[in-house]
């Protein structure tokens, strides 16, 4: 499972890659985390409102900071 977190560097970026670290910890799952902060890449998955999070090349979430419960579900999706 490969994540992507969509952002330039704003403090809900740090924050949702913060809280997609710590979902991943709970798993107990193999995840690749990459940070995603060039804004052409970012602007090829169609986001326009960060931070955004992409779960094996699928947009699952712009605009917000999930919770951990939250990225869980998406990661069991």
């Amino acid at each position: 499972m490969k994540i992507e977190v969509l952002g330039t560097g704003c403090s809900k970026c740090m924050q949702l890659e913060a809280v997609v670290k710590e979902a991943v910890a709970k798993s107990g799952k193999f995840v690749q985390i990459e940070k995603v902060d060039d804004i052409m890449k970012i602007m090829e998955y169609q986001v326009v409102s960060t931070p955004g999070l992409v779960i094996d090349g699928k947009v699952v979430s712009t605009g917000k900071v999930l919770s951990v419960d939250e990225v869980l579900a998406l990661m069991e999706a």
